[in-house]
């Protein structure tokens, strides 16, 4: 039943898929060798291995994927070692749709900022390593009128598509205004994340088109 209440929570907030489900840790420690995803979210009250085992599991087995624990343990030990161990975040039970939300939200922006960078400068690293503070506004980490769920969609869209878009067909498609669609990608050109290229021909000036 709380597997489904979590599954439940997790399919309303675009960007993420369920991969599969699993029962305990041994099933779930096999389920990700099978599945490898992204992300994990894990119990620490789990039958047969507990969540802290099967995290040691994966960094054992150098499964280098991200995890959320979702649990009731609420000792210091406890939430210490998962954090030891890599956990991106933890939530104690009972919480919110609003607090996974944000958690999730979070996630998505710092696997868009390790998109397609070899390396990261100081300020850029900083960023990564403070934006899990639950009191970090996400107007802290974009520039002040871009969202971070409309820069994701931006961002899938292009990365979909065969050849590079210009920013009027980017606009058309997520449903927003030609000069707002230009400000999301001047940002991602700045950030390395998309590419101009300049496409000539024709009357008039020549189109900016954008690709990953």
């Amino acid at each position: 039943m709380v597997r489904e209440i979590h599954r439940q929570f997790i399919e309303k907030i675009e960007g993420f898929k369920i991969v599969g489900m699993a029962s305990n840790g041994i099933e779930g420690l096999q389920l990700i060798k099978d599945s490898k995803p992204d992300l994990a979210i894990i119990d620490i009250y789990m039958p047969h291995k507990n969540g802290l085992e099967m995290l040691r599991g994966l960094r054992a087995e150098c499964l280098f994927l991200d995890v959320i624990a979702i649990t009731a343990a609420s000792d210091i030990e406890t939430v210490h070692m998962v954090l030891q161990q890599g956990a991106v975040d933890y939530i104690i039970k009972p919480f919110t749709f609003d607090r996974i939300k944000k958690s999730l939200e979070k996630y998505k922006l710092y696997r868009l900022k390790l998109k397609g960078k070899k390396e990261l400068l100081q300020h850029e690293l900083d960023q990564l390593l403070f934006m899990n503070g639950v009191e970090e506004k996400e107007s802290d980490l974009l520039p002040k009128g871009l969202n971070v769920n409309t820069l994701v969609k931006i961002t899938a869209f292009i990365s979909h598509e065969k050849s590079p878009v210009s920013a009027e067909e980017v606009a058309e498609r997520i449903g927003i205004a030609r000069v707002t669609a230009r400000r999301y990608l001047d940002y991602l050109e700045k950030e390395g994340k998309v590419k101009i290229h300049v496409q000539y021909g024709g009357v008039g000036r020549p189109v900016n088109r954008y690709g990953i």
